[in-house]
Formats: C-alpha cells, sequence, structure tokens
C-alpha cells in the first residue's frame, strides 16, 4: 500500500497516472450547465464535469466555493434547479425511482460520520445490503467481515460507534458504503472532522482503494492525496469550476491567477 507518510513531503511523491488502473472510456458522470440556488444565492454556477469509469477525481477550493454542494447532487442529497446530471446513464430529476436506483450504487462518505450510534459496526455495515438489496443475513455480514478486515478494524465489529476513535469510525463508514457493492464512491471532506493524527489511517485506506479501480470524486483539502491518487484535480471558487487538471500539472503549471494564489497559501501548510 503506498506510505502515506510521504504526502508530507512534495519530494518523491507518485502522481495519479503512476497508480496503476484502468480508466475507461465509459462515462460515470457527466455534469451540463448545471445551477443551483439556495434561495437568492447562487451557489452553483454553469458546472460542465465529466468522470469516466475507473477515474479518480479530487475537488479542491476555498470554504464556500460550493464544492460540497456539487458532490451532493450527484446523488441527489441536494436538487439542482437548471442543467442535467447523469449517472451511470440516469438523469437525476423528481422521479423517486430513478433516485433510488442511482443511489444503490453511489456509496458516499461524509465529513461526519453518520453512523447509527444504537447498533454495532456490524449491524450499521449489514443494515442498507439486508434492507435495500434483500440480501440475506449471512452473506451480508460475511462480505461486512471481509470489508471491516480490508479497512483492518475486524475487532471492533461488535462494538458501538461511540466506543470507536474518530479514524476508526470513519473507516467504518467506508466499510459500510462499500457493502452496498457500488460503481462510484463519493467522499465529502472525510478527514476534515479528524485529528491529525487520525487522518493518515483514513487516507491509507482512500489510497488502497483508488487502486482498486474504484471510480472516485473526493472533495478535500488533503493536497498529498491529491497528489498521489488523482487523475485530475478540480478547483472549485464561487460556484465554478475554475481549472481542471492532471496532478502534474494542476500543482506545477497552473493557469489561472485563482487556482496560482490558492495553491499558494494552501501548499505553505
Amino acid at each position: 500500500m503506498t506510505d502515506i507518510q510521504s504526502l508530507q513531503d512534495p519530494e518523491g511523491l507518485v502522481t495519479g497516472h503512476e497508480l496503476s488502473h484502468q480508466v475507461g472510456a465509459e462515462v460515470m458522470i457527466q455534469i451540463t450547465d448545471m445551477n443551483k440556488w439556495f434561495g437568492s444565492f447562487h451557489v452553483l454556477r454553469d458546472i460542465n464535469l465529466t468522470v469516466h469509469k475507473g477515474e479518480r477525481i479530487v475537488v479542491c477550493g476555498p470554504s464556500g466555493s460550493g464544492k460540497s454542494t456539487m458532490i451532493r447532487c450527484i446523488n441527489r442529497l441536494e436538487e439542482h434547479q437548471t442543467g442535467s446530471i447523469v449517472v451511470d446513464g440516469i438523469e437525476l430529476t423528481d422521479d423517486v425511482k430513478k433516485i433510488d436506483m442511482i443511489r444503490r450504487e453511489v456509496g458516499m462518505v461524509f465529513q461526519h460520520f453518520n453512523l447509527f450510534p444504537h447498533l454495532t459496526v456490524l449491524e450499521n455495515c449489514v443494515l442498507s445490503p439486508i434492507w435495500v438489496r434483500k440480501e440475506p443475513r449471512r452473506q451480508a455480514e460475511e462480505r461486512a467481515m471481509a470489508l471491516l478486515e480490508r479497512v483492518k478494524i475486524p475487532e471492533q465489529a461488535k462494538k458501538f460507534p461511540g466506543q470507536l476513535s474518530g479514524g476508526q469510525q470513519q473507516r467504518v463508514a467506508i466499510a459500510r458504503a462499500l457493502c452496498m457493492q457500488p460503481k462510484l464512491m463519493l467522499f465529502d471532506e472525510p478527514t476534515s472532522a479528524l485529528d491529525p493524527e487520525m487522518i493518515k489511517e483514513v487516507l491509507d485506506v482512500m489510497v488502497q482503494l483508488a487502486e482498486s479501480g474504484m471510480t472516485m470524486v473526493c472533495v478535500t483539502h488533503e493536497m498529498g492525496f491529491a497528489k498521489t491518487v488523482a487523475d485530475r484535480v478540480v478547483f472549485m471558487d464561487g460556484g465554478q469550476v475554475v481549472e481542471q487538471a492532471p496532478p502534474s500539472t494542476f500543482f506545477t503549471n497552473p493557469t489561472s491567477e485563482r487556482t496560482r494564489l490558492f495553491l499558494s497559501q494552501i501548499l505553505k501548510h
């Protein structure tokens, strides 16, 4: 597995294209001329974004730039007003059946873990496969345990979320999303609520997931992760996509003055 320790050192980082995986020609997400308002506030302006199957996209930008709102629109947690969003060939509209179809195929990990506190780790993981996919409990539990093994916390299966550290809870949240066998994973600032020493363990899991070929869209301020994992970095500001490029270009030769200013500020830390 990639050593996340090296993410703190800009030298010697592998870029996204150096991680061996296949990006397919098949389009997984197509956002076209998408706009969204919160009341009179125009939060997303003419967003156009294409994500191919197997591609790993990191979305970055200052607070309030619309990053999280955009990613939440992809599985209809937020509703866009104009333009279109097509996920895995299905357009997101008010049609509840279509929304349910897309949510079955899209896993999402939030800033806050959103685990059910009254259920054990294992019960959190098997709930959706049993109720949504109608899987037999034994099959769901076997997959859940395999995924808890994959995120390196199988021994926590019978504990409740409140008994775990923040990093462990976020790894449970990732395993829970993977239990639905999604075609696409969305991450909305998954490390921003964690203590610094817990960030590495979550990023480790995300790098491993990326290396497996999962299609991923991740909103994050972890620029080392972006350099290591992303096929493309998308920079947003003022509700717009300002720039998008492979990490090798984005970090060394950004075209927008706004991007250069953002990078000069965030890479100091």
